[in-house]
């Protein structure tokens, strides 16, 4: 369907006169003529009667007209959404409850005013391939993987080190620490289910198993954060790794009592090193976005040091 077609509908409609009509489009009343005829052919009615006093909508004309808004409403829509400087800023944050989901809604909060899409892709390569295309204009990533270095067109820059902790349930063998020395987890069932083999995180744990002799188990179907806390809370000799900022945001020594989910669960704090994730941002080199400099602003003055003494990160993940 003609959307200037559609155009001329809603404006004659909206005026009772071709005339006028005619004036707000700047085109002769004999376009305006031509272009509601066009219309009346397509959908096969009459959308107009004429009146002394100009037109009036038919009955079907009547019936058409908030469809033909929701058209328009449809395709400004559409071009603001590729529309550089009018669309919002798309940024893939991996997953809604992790660190870089944080990183977004702190932005949000500090930059109302700049629209967002949040999406979540599943690895580096469709994050890259999403930044190539202009599908997304930012990615939270670990950067790179062993072999296979970004390419020269995406940028990055590491905005967080977020520490990794043990959670427990309160049977397990470590719960009442206030600390754990990273090779005391020796010899410990570590649970992950989810870490998909070729992920940027799954090279991350395979890293940290090499260098610290831990045993990280990936068995058996993910079924969500909620059913891997539930099982957390009530198997005495399974742990598992979260980041510091990774929801549920617990406090040291447990939940309070009561609490619908993971009822009971410690976060101990994993020392000498702290094994660190290291949360880079990726965009390419040549996305206009002016929103995309306000992001890169922002996370510049809000970013803590990068390899502290005492915590640990993948020799791959140093910056560029």
């Amino acid at each position: 369907m003609d959307l200037d077609t559609v155009r001329t509908f809603v404006a004659a409609a909206d005026a009772g006169r071709f005339q006028e009509a005619a004036a707000e489009l700047a085109v002769t009343q004999q376009a305006v003529s031509k272009r509601i005829a066009a219309l009346e052919r397509v959908l096969g009615v009459r959308l107009f009667t004429r009146t002394p006093r100009g037109v009036e909508l038919t009955v079907d004309g009547q019936a058409f007209l908030p469809h033909a808004r929701e058209l328009l409403r449809a395709a400004e829509r559409a071009v603001a959404s590729v529309r550089t400087g009018h669309r919002p800023l798309r940024v893939d944050v991996i997953a809604s409850r992790v660190a870089p989901s944080g990183l977004m809604r702190a932005f949000h909060h500090a930059h109302p005013g700049i629209a967002l899409d949040v999406v979540m892709l599943s690895d580096i390569e469709t994050a890259v391939a999403a930044l190539r295309s202009g599908a997304i204009d930012a990615s939270f990533r670990a950067v790179a993987m062993p072999g296979r270095p970004l390419p020269e067109d995406i940028a990055s820059v590491r905005v967080l080190d977020e520490p990794l902790q043990l959670l427990t349930g309160p049977a397990h063998a470590l719960a009442d620490a206030r600390s754990v020395p990273l090779a005391r987890l020796a010899g410990h069932r570590i649970w992950m289910p989810g870490i998909v083999p070729g992920t940027e995180w799954a090279a991350y744990y395979d890293d940290l198993v090499a260098e610290f002799g831990l045993t990280i188990e990936a068995t058996g179907p993910n079924f969500g954060s909620d059913a891997l806390l539930d099982t957390i809370a009530n198997t005495p000799d399974l742990a598992t790794f979260m980041g510091e900022r990774t929801l549920p945001r617990l406090p040291p020594g447990g939940t309070p009592a009561g609490q619908p989910t993971g009822q009971g669960l410690r976060r101990i704090p994993v020392t000498d090193p702290t094994p660190v994730y290291p949360h880079s941002l990726l965009w390419h080199r040549d996305n206009p976005h002016p929103a995309l400099a306000t992001l890169r602003s922002h996370l510049a003055a809000t970013a803590a040091g990068h390899d502290v003494a005492g915590t640990w990160v993948p020799a791959w993940t140093i910056p560029r």
